[in-house]
């Protein structure tokens, strides 16, 4: 009897011992970090021939500069996501750059988007979500080559882009993301695959509905995109606001509520519309090598 009270307690802490390790085994799986990639492509180039519309006084007057309007694809084991999407690809085949009628910026577009993903070996259906940082002009150009994706949009930013004071009178302004018509409308931060590693951050001001894109990099690391929440080194340094931002104090508050958020990550941080910034990062065929 007593033998197989031994035997028994033998087998059950084997037992146990091995449902332990397994447990053990299951949790190192789940907690693996997702590959997570980004590519950035180039979405056209903005010269600003009135540099004193980025700020609320006249720090910038007389001066000029030219922009990057980059767009990114950011590849996961769940999907793609597309985050912003340049300038108007109507510019592609123009011969010149165009001015607007104002004089304040005048824009111009080498290549489609269709091309340039060609570059990392994917096409418009690989594209799981669409996602507008905003929708200005220089950040929906392509939008609605993506029509079959899920647009991740803020609602305030919706209702705002949507409304017939927009259609009425800004129509290309809505035109350009008219098709978008499978939409996923957000109200604040929104975790894209459920993993952490890319998280829409609401961050309104510059639109009713702006917002950033977190991203934790498999090579980078913790990594912020500004979208237009800034535009200069010199506007994150000193808190400048444009005069065309929708909320001045919005956009303040957002300011705060970023730094925080870029601390908290210690993230790298990159403004989209800013030359330097958009040198960084690797272009195809870079991506190939």
């Amino acid at each position: 009897m007593k033998k197989l009270l031994l035997v028994f307690a033998m087998t059950f802490a084997f037992t146990s011992c091995k449902e332990a390790k397994k447990e053990d085994k299951v949790d190192v799986v789940e907690n693996v970090r997702p590959e997570v990639k980004l590519y950035t492509f180039d979405g056209g180039t903005v010269m600003v021939n009135n540099l004193e519309l980025f700020s609320q006084d006249t720090t910038y007057r007389g001066q000029t500069k030219e922009f990057s309007d980059p767009f990114y694809v950011i590849g996961h084991p769940k999907g793609n996501l597309m985050w912003d999407a340049g300038l108007p690809e109507m510019l592609v085949p123009m011969p010149e750059p165009y001015t607007d009628p104002s004089g304040a910026f005048t824009v111009s577009r080498k290549d489609s988007v269709i091309n340039q993903l060609k570059s990392i070996g994917m096409d418009i259906d690989d594209i799981k979500y669409i996602a507008l940082s905003h929708t200005h002009f220089d950040h929906s150009g392509h939008a609605n080559v993506f029509k079959n994706a899920t647009w991740l949009v803020q609602e305030k930013e919706y209702d705002f882009v949507t409304s017939e004071e927009t259609q009425n009178n800004n129509a290309d302004i809505y035109g350009a993301i008219a098709e978008l018509k499978n939409t996923q409308k957000l109200n604040g931060d929104f975790d894209v695959f459920g993993d952490g590693s890319v998280i829409i951050k609401s961050m309104p001001g510059h639109t009713p509905g702006h917002q950033v894109l977190y991203l934790d990099l498999a090579e980078n690391g913790p990594t912020l995109l500004t979208g237009d929440l800034y535009h200069l080194y010199e506007n994150r340094k000193f808190k400048r606001v444009p005069i065309f931002n929708f909320d001045v104090e919005q956009t303040l508050n957002s300011m705060e509520d970023f730094e925080a958020f870029a601390n908290e990550m210690n993230a790298k941080v990159y403004i989209q519309h800013h030359k330097e910034d958009f040198n960084k990062m690797p272009k195809a065929p870079e991506y190939l090598k």
